[in-house]
């Protein structure tokens, strides 16, 4: 069993525990997701997806992913230019955007959890997850 396999069984698993559906065009924007390493638009999945699934409209989609999101089964990555990107979240980590050409890059930083939220954070309510987004200007886009 492919490390991908195990992945759908458990994303299976999850939506039946979660009351959803497993359809066919779920599966295959979950495997989409999983595959991707470049935390992709819906626009870029329903491109991508089309050779596939022929019928698959971008409404699909939208919908799929914000059910998904709103389910905690993928995570949605607002980036500065209001647009959300979607991963599927694997382990916990964090993420650098290039201002420039957009492109997201995972980073994790096992301290994190260990560090102490300042006051104002502790003093807010409850935390429920700590990520970092980094902004900034990628090497390839400096030279």
């Amino acid at each position: 069993m492919e490390l991908t396999d195990k992945h759908l069984i458990a994303f299976e698993t999850a939506c039946k525990k979660a009351g959803l559906k497993i359809t066919h065009q779920r599966m295959e924007i979950y495997r989409e997701l999983l595959m991707a390493d470049d935390h992709p638009t819906a626009e870029m999945l329903h491109q991508r997806l089309r050779g596939r699934l022929p019928s698959i409209s971008i409404d699909t989609i939208y919908r799929t992913l914000t059910t998904l999101a709103s389910h905690g089964l993928i995570n949605r990555v607002e980036t500065a230019e209001n647009l959300s990107r979607f991963e599927v979240t694997l382990s916990p980590h964090h993420h650098l955007i290039c201002s420039s050409c957009h492109t997201i890059v995972d980073f994790n930083w096992p301290q994190l959890p260990e560090l102490p939220l300042p006051r104002e954070a502790q003093e807010w309510g409850k935390i429920n997850t700590t990520t970092i987004v980094i902004y900034g200007t990628c090497a390839a886009c400096q030279k």
